[in-house]
C-alpha cells in the first residue's frame, strides 16, 4: 500500500468529508503523463522529462552512474523514470490542491 493510500484510508476512517483531492483523482491524472527521455552522448546521465497530456511540463528525473563501463541505457531510463514519476506525483498533488483551493475560494456568481 502506498503512503498516499494509507493517508486516504485514515481520512476515510475518520469520516472527513470536506472537498479534497483523492488518491483516485491523482491516479487518473497519472495515466495522462507522457515520459520523454534524453541521454547525453559520452556521459552516464539519463533524463526523463514528464509532461501532462504531452504538453504541460511537470518535472525531470535523472539517473547517472560513476563509471561509463557500468552504464546501461535501459537501466538508466528505468531509474530516471522512477525518479521522475515520484516527482510528478508530488507535483500533481500540489497543482491539484492549489486548483481546488482556488475553486473553493471563488465566490458564487450572482445571476
Amino acid at each position: 500500500m502506498s503512503n498516499d493510500q494509507a493517508v486516504e484510508d485514515q481520512i476515510q476512517a475518520k469520516g472527513l468529508t470536506a472537498p479534497r483531492i483523492t488518491v483516485g483523482h491523482i491516479d487518473n491524472m497519472k495515466e495522462r503523463l507522457v515520459y520523454r527521455f534524453e541521454q547525453l552522448r559520452g556521459t552516464t546521465s539519463t533524463f526523463c522529462h514528464v509532461y501532462l497530456d504531452g504538453l504541460f511540463y511537470l518535472t525531470t528525473g535523472h539517473s547517472a552512474c560513476v563509471s561509463l563501463e557500468n552504464f546501461d541505457p535501459q537501466l538508466g531510463q528505468d531509474i530516471a523514470r522512477r525518479n521522475a514519476s515520484e516527482q510528478a506525483a508530488k507535483r500533481l498533488w500540489e497543482l491539484e490542491g492549489y486548483r481546488l483551493h482556488m475553486q473553493l475560494k471563488e465566490e458564487p456568481s450572482i445571476q
